[in-house]
């Protein structure tokens, strides 16, 4: 009797050990067909923000003004002088006073005292712009020519744009995870480091300008006096006829 329960139950047995054998062997199949199903995300695997996706690199280069003086000649010609107050105004739009000028004049040079006088004349016009005596520095460079020029200079900053339309790897019609795509935020960045005044904003705030001392003055005067600091509130009478 025993043996033949035996009997009976084998095939069972058997069927089901070919049943587990064939579902391990689909699971892969059917996970391989999910491999675009949204999962969980992690902080820290994308970077999310443009500015770290695609950074502006701010650096600085110089910019150089070279001026040809001639032996004898006193100071700066009107053509070089509208050079030098060009050279001056570039620098205040894009570089709003963030490094100093270096007016580098010959020696040894058969033009050594001409030079020097325009470079004066340089120093002047920069100081009637505004600039500040720790601003400028007059400097010597060892010359051999007859006549070697004048050379001006200072370190401009420079943002160097991202480069976009590049990576198109991801396809965007199947990106169910709505993650960013490599170019995104690109173009923003690229516009505004071309259009940006002075580059230098992007790495900090620029400096506070002089305060207005009549203006603080007066308002301290009216704290003094235990006056209203605010604007005084005028009230109109209307007359309303009977």
């Amino acid at each position: 009797m025993s043996s033949e329960i035996t009997n009976i139950r084998e095939p069972h047995g058997a069927r089901m050990v070919w049943a587990k054998v064939v579902a391990l062997a689909i699971l892969p199949l059917l996970g391989g067909c999910q491999h675009d199903r949204a999962g969980p995300q992690v902080a820290g695997w994308q970077l999310i923000d443009p500015e770290q996706r695609h950074p502006i690199l701010v650096s600085q280069q110089p910019a150089n003004l070279n001026l040809s003086v001639a032996r004898g000649s006193s100071g700066l010609t009107s053509a070089q002088r509208g050079r030098v107050v060009d050279f001056i105004s570039r620098n205040r739009a894009g570089d709003a006073g963030n490094s100093r000028f270096v007016i580098a004049a010959p020696g040894g040079s058969a033009n050594e005292g001409a030079a020097l006088d325009a470079a004066e004349d340089v120093r002047r016009l920069m100081l009637s712009s505004g600039y500040s005596e720790s601003s400028i520095s007059i400097e010597a460079y060892h010359a051999n020519t007859r006549e070697a020029p004048l050379r001006i200079s200072y370190m401009r900053y420079v943002a160097d744009a991202p480069d976009c339309g590049l990576n198109w790897s991801e396809n965007l019609a199947r990106a169910y995870q709505n993650t960013p795509y490599p170019n995104m935020g690109c173009s923003g960045q690229r516009n505004l480091a071309v259009m940006v005044a002075n580059p230098a904003d992007l790495l900090g705030p620029r400096t506070m300008s002089p305060r207005d001392s009549n203006r603080r003055d007066d308002m301290y005067g009216k704290y003094v006096k235990g006056e209203t600091l605010g604007a005084k509130e005028e009230v109109t009478k209307v007359r309303i006829a009977d």
